[in-house]
């Protein structure tokens, strides 16, 4: 009997030397061949990484240097001035677009004294602006439909950085902005619904969906249109410059400086320092501020003409 096995004769040590010696180099040639793929990889990761970084950066440049248009039409004061319609409802005083750089022009109040002006600057993240909001609505409503009053709203965002990043104080005031433009006589009730949904200050705030639904729920006009403006938050720039101006220059018809927190509410040019869940005490503001109006006009002589010298 015989035992199987191969007849090849064993390799020599020199041969086997030899066998590791290749089989190391084609191990090192794959390991090349590895990294040069891999190095091509990274690099056109970081090649394309690069390029959505540089288009991010520029697309925030561009929104941050882009030249300022016009503010929204229906505010040439900063402000939207609301009175009763004919029909008992409340309308708008239209009035034209300011032109970029263009200073606003104050409303002139009525000095009869059987109006009373009321004038607010609010910012749709204010806490406080939320309290006074949710307190006198409906009378400030039906003082306006009734003709007893007139409302001016200055949408300011002084509260900005107070949204976690999302700029929502901004937003909101631009939003406000976006339908006094285009669907004016939708603004109180659409500055109504901001308020019955306003976010905690801190929190991230409402979405710009969430606001072109509230817009919806207002019965805006032109819907489409004031979406595309919430959504390229088009009137940013008017925004800001309304806010520095209502910070750091008088407040037209009044004694005020500036105004230095919200909500400041004047009427008939004299600041409400009083509760901010008290209806009852706004409203005998209300009549105190026309009242004293009403008597300051009682009280001015009016102007007769001089008779000529005789011929």
């Amino acid at each position: 009997m015989t035992n199987g096995g191969s007849n090849q004769p064993r390799p020599t040590r020199n041969e086997r030397r030899e066998a590791a010696r290749e089989k190391a180099r084609l191990l090192r040639e794959e390991q090349k061949k590895r990294e040069r793929r891999n190095r091509f990889l990274i690099q056109g990761g970081i090649i394309v990484a690069v390029v959505a970084i540089a288009a991010l950066v520029g697309t925030l440049i561009f929104q941050s240097v882009r030249p300022a248009g016009p503010g929204p039409a229906n505010m040439a004061s900063d402000g939207i001035l609301l009175t009763g319609g004919e029909d008992g409802t409340i309308a708008a005083v239209e009035t034209a677009a300011l032109d970029a750089g263009e200073e606003p022009t104050p409303t002139e109040p009525d000095e009869s004294g059987t109006v009373a002006n009321i004038v607010m600057y609010i910012d749709y993240l204010c806490p406080f602006c939320g309290q006074f909001e949710a307190t006198n609505s409906e009378s400030i409503r039906t003082m306006v439909e009734s003709g007893a009053a007139t409302l001016e709203v200055h949408p300011i965002a002084i509260l900005t950085n107070k949204s976690a990043g999302t700029q929502y104080s901004l937003r909101a005031a631009n939003a406000a902005a976006c339908v006094a433009d285009r669907s004016p006589d939708s603004f109180f009730d659409f500055n109504a619904v901001l308020f019955e949904n306003q976010p905690e200050e801190g929190s991230t705030g409402l979405t710009n969906d969430e606001l072109k639904q509230l817009a919806a729920d207002a019965g805006v006009s032109s819907l489409s249109s004031v979406e595309r403006c919430i959504d390229d938050v088009q009137f940013k720039s008017w925004v800001q410059d309304a806010t520095n101006r209502a910070l750091t220059e008088p407040v037209p018809n009044s004694e005020l400086d500036a105004i230095t927190g919200t909500p400041t509410v004047l009427v008939n040019g004299q600041q409400y320092a009083g509760s901010l869940d008290n209806p009852d005490e706004f409203q005998a503001f209300v009549v105190q501020a026309t009242s004293a109006t009403f008597n300051d006009s009682e009280s001015t002589p009016t102007p007769t003409p001089t008779p000529a010298p005789a011929q």
